[in-house]
């Protein structure tokens, strides 16, 4: 090579990474490391010490705590967006989040290129590449797991150990977990290791942000949560009248509530953009009490038919989060779309939280259509029944038809 080309590593300071580090200054490049604090569990001083040990130029670590849950986690609770029912998108929405803070690094340091630890089987290596073109579709990538010369090197942990030994790299005295883990402020995700088997219970030590729910307090924590157009503004906690308002605090607050009680624990097979399945377990606290109490809202506050288009909508937006397509002309179209059906969804809903449970027990809005005289029971209000005789004489005409060619459906 000649000269030396300039790239920033998305580095973590854990075993692939620093061993990528290594191979990338033995192949002649000049390195910068890039760590995004995202929120999680880091020691970002020792990973900064360590990854200059090993070679590294510079180490830059950005902050983006606050850039993440406002403009990432919020907009996906306004959206109301879950991944096959039940992945609430905490790692899919941190890749756009740090490939913001990735591409602006590389701009100030005349990077070209950019590196980073994703597997070739994994979804994170669709997410980081897919955001990183969309900012500059000039920037190279070298993903060193799927270039046939480091993979025949490194066959996985066993390789990279000696190869860390050979040259110096510090590893931890500490023995690894048997599975993987990405954390950030909304959740934290594991997989593989021995969640690699389906049928194996994930271990109770492996939570780190939520206790089981067997152990979680017996009384209930109540909270009011109040929503303007979709997003969370305010959250009040009863029992201590503690009141927090920015993004920030109140994620933080719902996750220090959630993890008490237990709430957020989800444990699942999931499809892979690559076709694979994959079993993961997750703890999102904070933002499962959110989704919650958004739904809830949702429901009080939207005409039946858009909130149908609407959740519609938001299984095809969790889809383009999940795959990596946040930048993407139909993410935009559709997140344009349902932010404008969250027009009305402004109120408080007030839930009880125990025993891993979240439940919503009221709501208030003055931009719901609910009539409660036109609802009631106990007055005919101006819905007059005798109307309903011939709705029924309407529906059931087509089933009459169908009786009368067919015979009853549904009989066998």
């Amino acid at each position: 090579m000649s000269g030396k080309e300039k790239i920033l590593l998305a580095y973590s300071g854990g075993l692939d990474t620093s061993c990528i580090l290594k191979w990338l200054l033995e192949k002649g490049y000049e390195v910068i490391c890039f760590m995004a604090d995202v929120g999680q569990d880091e020691d970002f001083a020792a990973a900064r010490e360590k990854a200059l040990r090993i070679g590294a130029k510079d180490v830059i670590v950005k902050d983006m705590k606050r850039m993440f849950v406002e403009k990432f986690v919020w907009p996906a609770i306004q959206m109301g967006l879950v991944y096959e029912d039940r992945y609430l998108l905490g790692t899919s929405l941190a890749r756009p989040c740090i490939s913001i803070g990735l591409m602006e690094s590389a701009g100030e340091r005349a990077c070209s290129i950019i590196s980073h630890g994703a597997t070739g089987k994994g979804n994170d290596q669709i997410r980081f590449e897919l955001s990183c073109y969309a900012l500059d579709p000039k920037i190279k990538v070298i993903a060193p797991w799927r270039l046939p010369e480091f993979c025949e090197r490194f066959q996985g942990r066993t390789d990279l150990l000696e190869y860390a030994k050979k040259h110096g790299i510090p590893v931890s005295a500490t023995p690894k977990a048997p599975w993987s883990m990405d954390a950030n402020i909304m959740h934290i995700s594991y997989e593989s290791g021995i969640l690699e088997n389906p049928s194996q219970a994930a271990p109770e030590e492996l939570y780190q942000m939520t206790q089981c729910a067997l152990k979680s307090p017996n009384t209930p924590v109540k909270v009011d949560i109040t929503f303007k157009e979709g997003l969370p503004v305010s959250v009040f906690e009863y029992s201590s009248g503690k009141t927090v308002q920015t993004p920030f605090d109140v994620l933080t607050f719902l996750n220090k509530i959630g993890g008490e009680h237990g709430v957020g624990r989800v444990d699942l097979v999931e499809n892979r953009f690559l076709g694979l399945k994959s079993r993961g377990v997750y703890e999102t606290p904070g933002a499962t009490i959110l989704h919650v109490a958004h739904k809830d809202m949702e429901v009080y506050c939207l005409d039946r038919e858009i909130f149908r288009v609407k959740s519609f909508l938001a299984l095809k937006m969790a889809d383009y989060v999940y795959n990596g397509f946040w930048y993407s002309p139909e993410a935009e179209y559709v997140r344009n779309c349902l932010v404008a059906a969250q027009k009305n969804v402004s109120g408080k809903v007030t839930l009880e939280i125990y025993k891993g449970h979240v439940m919503a027990v009221s709501r208030e809005s003055t931009k719901t259509i609910y009539n409660q005289e036109l609802a009631s029971m106990d007055v005919h209000g101006t819905l007059s029944p005798y109307a309903a005789t011939g709705f029924i004489e309407v529906n059931a005409m087509r089933l009459k038809e169908h009786y009368r060619v067919f015979g009853s459906a549904n009989t066998n």
